[in-house]
């Protein structure tokens, strides 16, 4: 248990945090959710309109600083490469 004021107000500060990291991360999550859903229906249009509407959301969780931007680039390449493979 934290015992000085500075303590008390970072254990404050880090729960509101959380929440908001939580909140964005799940969203994120959703987005890219509808993106493999619109693949598995095998709709390609679908997907692609799925993606465009993901990427802003992933990109935002980068400059926030909940998702490492590696982490983004890889996920938006592997789906952006099952989009294009449906056409073949």
């Amino acid at each position: 248990m934290a015992h000085h004021l500075s303590a008390k107000k970072r254990i404050r500060r880090n729960e509101k945090r959380r929440v908001i990291n939580h909140a964005r991360i799940s969203r994120v999550r959703t987005f890219v959710k509808r993106v493999e859903v619109a693949i598995a229906s095998g709709d390609q249009d679908a997907a692609s309109a799925a993606l465009k509407a993901a990427q802003p959301e992933m990109h935002r969780g980068v400059t926030k600083g909940v998702l490492h931007k590696n982490t983004v680039a890889r996920k938006l390449s592997r789906l952006s490469k099952r989009i294009k493979a449906m056409a073949a």
